[in-house]
């Protein structure tokens, strides 16, 4: 399925994105190809697929429980620094990003 350049500027409005006439042609070929695999995924025949095989997205984490939650102690916070490239006062030192 071709992607067009006006949904590629569409796309890129949406996310907020400045491109180029040169990367718009270019996202343009991308995006027509993965949308091309999806349809091939489509095309899978999952009819032997059982449902409890399946997994959601939306199902609730607790269906994936494999075991019961076992209270352990914590590291502590001399064995969590102890391997810290930088410490102070009980504190991780990162660099600063902002």
């Amino acid at each position: 399925m071709p992607i067009t350049r006006t949904e590629v500027e569409k796309i890129a409005k949406l996310a907020n994105l400045e491109l180029t006439d040169a990367e718009k042609e270019s996202f343009s070929g991308q995006l027509a190809a993965i949308v091309e695999y999806i349809d091939q995924l489509n095309e899978v025949d999952t009819a032997a697929v059982k449902a409890w095989q399946t997994r959601s997205a939306g199902e609730a984490i607790s269906s994936y429980a494999s075991r019961d939650d076992v209270v352990e102690p914590s590291l502590g916070q001399d064995k969590a620094l102890a391997q810290a490239p930088d410490a102070d006062e009980g504190h991780f030192l990162v660099p600063r990003v902002i």
